[in-house]
């Protein structure tokens, strides 16, 4: 759980730099250069070797789902809402995980479930102040599928090293980001427009920030905290990161126009829950 806690720390401040730092940069191809980097910099340990035969294609599937549908949506996304939006759409999560780990493992896990809708009851009383609504449902069904896509990674990827104690996560890990750059790829080949596309030093400098910290050093680190965990505790933590997100955006990045006690208070209370609600995981028996 200490590796999940510690991304969710990284990741509080990514929702903002995205809806912030990086306005107006065509957001596949910011998805494009974030998974580049953080391949490159994971491709030095790849040991192709000592992957487990069968495993390599299973990984590449695993990553273009996980890192490549999920960022095209996900970063998509932020053209159509406010950043602690975003952060707040990503509630649902922790239940796609709950149900796509059932639904692999043929189980219902009760107590799983409520540590799952209780991080959501948590996220979803930290209220944001509401921005325009002209495409806020555009943003949140894209959100699902970031959701959707960003769960089933993470518990094929748990259920795999399980199968696979011996094979090293740094050893594989290059053959996600290989899969996710694929996808994110092929969508910036689609469908950017180049001729628009302009960055500036300092965008280049969060492009760098995001590549090699939020998607490098973040994933690995989520994959090998999921692999350690167990399903009820993962799906709580997704949402550990949110009551983070909003509390950067809002405050940090100037998404709100003034602090008072009422937001402060939904924070607290909202954090409060899915704190309870990781607890509560912890105290489900891990299955495999």
């Amino acid at each position: 759980m200490l590796y999940l806690a510690i991304v969710s720390l990284i990741w509080a401040f990514s929702f903002g730099l995205i809806g912030n730092a990086l306005t107006g940069i065509d957001s596949i191809f910011v998805a494009t250069i974030r998974l580049s980097i953080a391949g490159l910099a994971f491709l030095p340990f790849l040991r192709w070797s000592k992957v487990p035969t069968g495993s390599h294609l299973k990984l590449i599937g695993c990553g273009a789902v996980q890192f490549g549908v999920m960022y095209v949506a996900y970063i998509k996304a932020f053209q159509f809402i406010p950043s602690h939006l975003v952060a707040l759409f990503s509630i649902l999560t922790p239940l796609y995980v709950v149900l796509i780990n059932d639904c692999r493992e043929r189980k219902f896990h009760r107590r799983y479930l409520y540590a799952a809708l209780l991080s959501i009851l948590g996220a979803a009383i930290i209220k944001a102040k509401s921005g325009s609504t002209g495409s806020i449902w555009i943003g949140f069904g894209l959100m699902q599928i970031a959701g959707l896509a960003f769960g089933y990674g993470q518990v094929y990827y748990r259920d795999w090293k399980l199968q696979h104690p011996t094979c090293k996560n740094h050893e594989a890990f290059a053959l996600l980001y290989i899969g996710g750059i694929a996808v994110a790829l092929t969508a910036c080949a689609l469908f950017t427009d180049w001729g628009k596309t302009q960055v500036d030093a300092k965008q280049i400098q969060v492009l760098i920030y995001l590549g090699l910290v939020a998607s490098g050093l973040g994933f690995f680190l989520w994959n090998k905290g999921a692999a350690l965990s167990s399903a009820g505790t993962l799906a709580a933590c997704n949402n550990a990161v949110v009551p983070l997100a909003m509390a950067c955006s809002l405050f940090i990045f100037g998404e709100i126009s003034e602090i008072n006690g009422a937001a402060l208070a939904r924070l607290a209370l909202g954090s409060s829950c899915i704190v309870g609600a990781v607890f509560l995981a912890e105290k489900t028996p891990q299955q495999s």
